[in-house]
């Protein structure tokens, strides 16, 4: 599911469930990250299925890239493998307006 920007991070500091998700790759982490976000880079391909099936399918998962679209493709795959709850920050990392980590 798509959310803006702002309904992303009213959700996500609302939900004790909740996992930041980063899919970008370790070149685009150096433009920081929002807080607390575990990465698996997208372009993993297999390795990336491998990571996310390690992951825990009660949970919420927020899931970011630089625009939106790598995210989406992400939260697809999730769902596809039993995640119930995935949701894409709309225009990605680069409209990002909340806090930064480096």
């Amino acid at each position: 599911m798509d959310l803006s920007q702002e309904e992303w991070s009213e959700q996500l500091q609302q939900d004790g469930n909740a996992v930041v998700l980063d899919v970008r790759t370790p070149e685009e982490l150096e433009e920081g990250f929002i807080p607390n976000a575990i990465n698996i880079d997208f372009y993993l391909g297999q390795d990336f299925l491998a990571e996310i099936e390690k992951l825990e399918k009660g949970k919420n998962y927020y899931v970011y890239c630089r625009s939106g679209n790598r995210s989406g493709q992400a939260c697809a795959i999730m769902n596809s493998l039993g995640f119930k709850n995935t949701y894409n920050l709309a225009g990605g990392f680069m409209n990002w307006e909340g806090e930064i980590a480096e």
